[in-house]
């Protein structure tokens, strides 16, 4: 990555509120705790800020407590927010989150007609030929959002940038043929393209995982990530495949983990580290994650990824 690159990103900037029981489904009395800076692409960013990359970031918040506390965490972790919206309009969005035994999550959002949506993307605060956009596409579910991504996925494509893509396809966020169709769209732009196995059954539903992985390996991709979640990873790029171990740690919050992992990988690549190297610490910065409470409260940095490492085991790739 030149000094010249800048990795952007585009779409929802929340606070969340997680509750600490579990199996309630949102429908029962429970303590909650936050607010909690979230927001899928703002952790990417945020992670990705804290490895080293150069960033900006392009959302809307309003003109509260709310927004003001998930700005003071972007800034305080160096993400570019030249980009974002303060309104006077509207609250800050917010989602609220439930666990179950079984890992599985339930989700309110409240961003629609919020300044979560309602924020313009102004292209002339990047070098569209030195970017690497990345989607992820959850955002793709809002019409109003992904208006705007799409847009700014045709300027940095055409100007000769990059995509990159976390499907995060999370079905209450995409109900709408059209959000399928946009994240169809971005996949075939994506040269860096990190699916969840969830994303493989929701994008390829029936199929194999391994007749899904050879369907991707066809489009414009160069490297292709597999997030197992508690199972590790998988790295391909080419004909070569690394899989990743897992780390046994003691999961708390996986919310934001995904993000934490791709923030890493991509910030990584991009400052033109082996692809397998950048997997390995990507892997340890996504177990990181799920030990703390907050989306975006196990985002880390390389010394403490380092220090994960060497305390968890997790040789460098040969």
């Amino acid at each position: 990555m030149t000094e010249a690159t800048t990795i952007a990103t585009a779409g929802e900037i929340l606070v969340e509120f997680v509750s600490h029981k579990k199996n309630c489904g949102l429908s029962e009395i429970s303590p909650y705790s936050g607010p909690y800076p979230s927001g899928a692409p703002a952790i990417f960013l945020d992670q990705a800020a804290r490895m080293g990359a150069h960033t900006e970031l392009f959302g809307g918040v309003g003109n509260d407590g709310f927004g003001r506390s998930v700005l003071a965490r972007l800034k305080r972790d160096g993400v570019g927010t030249k980009g974002v919206t303060v309104s006077d309009q509207g609250s800050t969005g917010v989602a609220f989150v439930t666990y179950y035994d079984n890992g599985q999550r339930d989700f309110i959002f409240h961003l629609a007609n919020t300044p979560a949506d309602s924020f313009a993307v102004e292209p002339h605060h990047l070098d569209l030929a030195h970017t690497w956009l990345h989607v992820s596409a959850a955002s793709l579910g809002n019409a109003r959002l992904r208006d705007a991504i799409m847009g700014l996925a045709a300027r940095v494509e055409t100007a000769g940038g990059k995509i990159t893509c976390d499907p995060n396809a999370r079905p209450e966020l995409m109900r709408d043929a059209s959000a399928s169709r946009a994240l169809a769209d971005v996949v075939a732009r994506s040269h860096i393209l990190m699916p969840s196995t969830n994303d493989l059954e929701f994008m390829f539903p029936g199929i194999p995982e391994e007749e899904s992985l050879e369907r991707l390996s066809h489009t414009k991709v160069e490297t292709l990530v597999l997030k197992r979640g508690a199972a590790g990873a998988t790295i391909i790029q080419g004909t070569e495949r690394r899989d990743l171990e897992p780390h046994p740690v003691d999961e708390l919050d996986p919310t934001g983990a995904g993000d934490c992992f791709c923030g890493t990988f991509v910030a990584l690549v991009a400052a033109g580290m082996d692809a397998f190297e950048a997997g390995r610490l990507a892997n340890a910065a996504g177990a990181i994650a799920v030990t703390r409470r907050g989306p975006m409260e196990g985002n880390s940095d390389p010394d403490e990824i380092a220090a994960f490492l060497e305390q968890h085991g997790g040789q460098r790739t040969p």
